[in-house]
């Protein structure tokens, strides 16, 4: 067997063809005056996503043939037209699904279509394919036991980050200017921050998603969309409004316009799981607030109220869901689930929650208190930032999905230390690409999180820091 040398540096799919560097709302206006046709897109997705694949490994199941005579079909809505990748837990009828698990690699392709995925259909968009995730999202880096992992493409030895993995590295090489995410700790925050993309995690249920997770004890999982700009995300968002408008929220409208008013906003650089944050990433939240006082806005410091018990209590309820994967899987995801086929780590952190039954009524009263715990640490401030990650995006292969659960998430709570409070307490946060690692050719992402519904501020928040401080691209 000759050894294929592992790919180095950086790659991109950019080039001169419909796509150009266009985001989506941009390509929604050339897609009204005629100037491109959905096929052009499509196919320059498809001609992009295979001169990059065989580096980034983003791809779980590419479906042209179907995307192609979409595009050459009628495709109304509010993104008619736009291609469109699908991340791999969310079920497409005629797709497998996997959830990056070799647990169901003897499923049949679904027959339904899942609630999410059929929204974004609705939008008239083009769907190609799914896109990696680590297995059924436990992690936060999209690396696999037994296939090669999805890389950064800013840094190809570097982790793109998870669980939104594929999604995050195909829209930061410039494949598309939109994909779908999920985040159920980070999932779409992390790969935003690692890949230099705009991630919002909105509202609890203001998306729909899986009908069965607001029955959950506690449900972390929000749905959503993974852009290079903000009014991309802005413009996904106003559509996933007029298509489900969750009574129980303030409506977010279109966001269009800048923040034009001073906010209060609070300076977090510790949490629980991480106290000392690293430099480059300590040196970006300097800079970022220096910018946002320089826009008008009165930031100070604070203090999180969390203790190293909201920590414990969210890898305890973390490890439930894995114990309830390996134990009901055949019911709870399909009935050719095979539970010996998880990964070590899966297997570890399942018997992790065994071990822990006894505690996780606490633990779950406790994390349902972070939602008022959030608001009073927001005090009387109006968001909070902080940084997304705690240091750099490691290296890939330092965090291991053949590691037991302990040693994993040793490594990986100071790197994602900062995210998952928001999906405890269900409250809106957004990382935003504000900074770059110039020695390691990395992008930092600054998170921002607002009180519960506050989605709107985040938005406006985030056009304004965008134009007083324009994202890099990968080019």
């Amino acid at each position: 067997m000759i050894d294929t040398p592992e790919p180095t540096g950086s790659i991109n799919a950019y080039r001169d063809d419909a796509l150009a560097n266009h985001d989506a709302v941009a390509l929604m206006e050339l897609l009204s005056t005629g100037e491109v046709n959905a096929t052009e897109l499509a196919t320059a997705v498809i001609e992009r996503a295979e001169s990059v694949e065989p580096a980034l490994n983003a791809i779980v199941t590419p479906d042209y043939d179907r995307g192609l005579a979409a595009a050459a079909s009628d495709r109304p809505g509010p993104f008619g037209g736009l291609p469109m990748f699908v991340k791999d837990m969310t079920p497409i009828a005629g797709l497998p699904t996997t959830y990056g698990s070799d647990s169901m690699i003897d499923s049949p392709p679904a027959t339904e279509t899942g609630q999410f995925a059929e929204m974004v259909d609705a939008f008239g968009t083009v769907l190609l394919g799914t896109t990696t995730m680590p297995e059924y999202g436990l992690t936060c880096t999209t690396e696999f036991v037994d296939a090669p992992p999805t890389r950064n493409p800013w840094n190809l030895g570097r982790s793109c980050g998870g669980s939104s993995g594929g999604s995050g590295a195909l829209v930061a090489a410039g494949v598309l200017p939109m994909a779908t995410s999920a985040d159920g700790g980070g999932s779409t925050r992390i790969p935003a921050a690692a890949n230099g993309l705009v991630g919002l995690k909105p509202t609890r249920e203001r998306l729909l998603g899986n009908p069965d997770d607001p029955k959950l004890p506690v449900n972390l999982v929000s749905y959503g969309m993974l852009t290079r700009t903000v009014r991309d995300t802005c413009a996904f968002y106003a559509a996933a409004e007029e298509h489900y408008h969750n009574p129980q929220l303030p409506p977010m409208g279109l966001v269009d316009r800048p923040l034009d008013r001073p906010l209060r906003i609070g300076v977090v650089d510790s949490s629980p799981a991480n106290r000392s944050i690293d430099a480059p990433t300590r040196a970006c939240l300097e800079e970022t607030t220096r910018l946002l006082e320089s826009l008008g806005h009165f930031v100070e410091p604070v203090e999180l109220p969390f203790t190293d018990q909201f920590t414990d209590d969210f890898i305890l309820y973390w490890a439930s869901s894995a114990m309830a994967l390996q134990l009901g899987g055949k019911k709870l995801v399909h009935p050719d689930f095979d539970a010996d086929r998880l990964t070590p780590f899966t297997k570890s952190l399942a018997n992790h929650g065994k071990r822990n039954a006894l505690r996780l009524l606490g633990a779950i009263k406790r994390l349902r208190k972070s939602t008022a715990q959030l608001s009073e640490a927001i005090g009387r401030n109006d968001l909070l930032v902080s940084p997304t990650l705690g240091h750099l995006t490691p290296e890939l292969g330092s965090i291991s999905l053949a590691s037991d659960s302990d040693d994993h998430m040793a490594r990986v709570s100071p790197w994602v230390a900062f995210t998952p409070l928001a999906n405890a307490a269900g409250t809106p946060a957004i990382s935003l690409p504000l900074g770059h690692d110039e020695q390691h050719n990395l992008p930092i992402g600054m998170h921002f999180m607002a009180r519960y519904g506050q989605d709107r501020v985040l938005l406006e928040l985030a056009l304004q820091l965008e134009q007083a401080s324009p994202f890099r691209t990968n080019l």
